[in-house]
């Protein structure tokens, strides 16, 4: 009997788990998404090719840690001073024809980069180059991308739909890396970005079959003040900065310390391209964990701000104990177990900003996000670029880990609250989402 009764709740969080999981998957039912999230997985894994590619030959031109700092920094300026016009566009334009925009000029960029790196002509400050003209694409790409998918699947499957979309950005992230540093190593570099320049014909070929219900805001000549109307939102919801303030935690001090991982690779594991490649794609490996299993989990989790906090610290333990790596092996676990609750947060946070948005305010509130998120990476990836030349690649990342860790700490002190905060409210009242075509 006391056997049976010890079983009864381990059956029952199986079951919430297969039930969670099971839910996640909801919005395949919906024709748009399919062919939408179809096309994604394509080009994904060649934009995770060309990140490689590129990254490696910044390495080769330079030798420096700095370099790499400021090719990603130029990759990611564009986004934080881009954003307030870039929100503003992605909710007065159709975000299904912006996006199909965005992906052709990006393709022309990729096509480009092959040409000059085919031929030998390329110089650092072609990639600098490069890198600018695509994050400013991107500024514009992000918000669109991350509203078009709540046009599609509906606010009702909205959290749902991103955990798909974050599942295979991590499945691309986790393949790309991988195959590019085989292609490096057996094709050259140029072919990576050959390769990432076709794949976009996937995605434009999904954008061109479907359409997305979007609720567009009628233009009043005023970026700036719409741009202000977001932030007057965000200003009236505590919750909303403090969702804000943990995805900058694990993108200024998680995701840059990803950048340097191919001096750490050179200079301290004494690998070349083809371990930088299965170096990312284990850390693609620990983040579709996350996002496939863990994500689905935390976000049935009563208490949204513990969970939250946890999910930084964890990330910020594992990337000191990533810092002291000195074989593949060892780094490669390491790097999955930081990169595991990244996405936790991060799809967290873009849901439910995405619900307690109005509906003609979303991509102005997603663009902010991403803005102080991601647009907080060009002086984190300045930063540790500079630290690893200044303290070795791996004191870079021990200081990251460490302020990481600091930095959860000093929020959940400062903000009253947070650790007993539930979201589950924020769910109420939730817009019904399409009817599946």
């Amino acid at each position: 009997m006391a056997d049976r009764l010890q079983a009864a709740p381990v059956a029952g969080r199986i079951r919430n788990g297969a039930r969670a999981w099971a839910e996640s998957l909801s919005p395949l039912r919906i024709r748009s998404v399919r062919i939408y999230l179809s096309g994604q997985v394509i080009s994904l894994i060649g934009i995770w090719m060309q990140q490689t590619a590129q990254s490696w030959v910044v390495w080769e031109l330079s030798h420096s840690g700095t370099a790499l700092g400021i090719a990603a920094m130029l990759a990611f300026l564009p986004t934080f001073f881009l954003g307030p016009w870039m929100g503003v566009f992605a909710d007065r334009w159709d975000r299904r024809k912006v996006l199909i925009a965005t992906q052709s000029f990006a393709m022309i960029l990729a096509f480009v980069f092959a040409i000059l790196v085919q031929t030998r002509v390329i110089a650092l400050w072609h990639v600098f180059v490069l890198a600018t003209l695509l994050g400013i694409v991107s500024a514009l790409d992000f918000p669109s991308t991350q509203a078009f998918i709540g046009d599609i699947a509906g606010m009702s499957r909205v959290r749902e739909a991103i955990i798909l979309n974050t599942s295979i950005f991590q499945v691309s992230r986790m393949i790309g890396p991988a195959l590019a540093g085989w292609g490096i190593g057996y094709l050259g570099v140029a072919s990576a970005f050959w390769i990432n320049g076709v794949t976009f014909l996937a995605v434009i070929a999904s954008l061109l079959m479907i359409r997305g219900n979007q609720l567009r805001r009628i233009s009043t000549g005023r970026p700036l003040q719409e741009f202000r109307e977001g932030l007057a939102f965000l200003r009236k919801e505590t919750r909303a900065r403090d969702l804000l303030a943990f995805s900058v935690m694990v993108t200024f001090f998680g995701i840059s310390s990803i950048i340097i991982l191919p001096a750490v690779v050179s200079l301290v594991l004494g690998g070349g391209a083809d371990m930088l490649g299965f170096l990312l794609a284990s850390s693609g490996a620990g983040a579709l964990v996350g996002a496939l299993f863990l994500t689905p989990l935390a976000q049935r989790a009563r208490r949204t701000g513990s969970m939250l906090a946890a999910n930084v610290v964890w990330s910020g333990v594992w990337l000191v104990i990533f810092s002291f790596s000195r074989t593949f092996v060892y780094a490669a676990i390491a790097i999955f177990f930081v990169s595991l609750t990244i996405p936790v947060v991060l799809t967290t946070a873009n849901g439910l900003l995405q619900i307690l948005a109005p509906p003609d305010m979303r991509g102005r509130v997603l663009s902010i996000f991403l803005m102080i998120s991601f647009g907080a990476q060009p002086m984190a990836a300045l930063l540790i670029g500079v630290a690893a030349d200044a303290f070795t690649p791996m004191g870079a990342v021990l200081l990251n880990g460490a302020l990481m860790v600091a930095a959860a700490g000093a929020l959940v002190g400062l903000r009253s609250g947070l650790l007993s905060w539930e979201a589950r409210q924020t769910l109420t009242g939730a817009a019904a989402g399409p009817p599946s075509r």
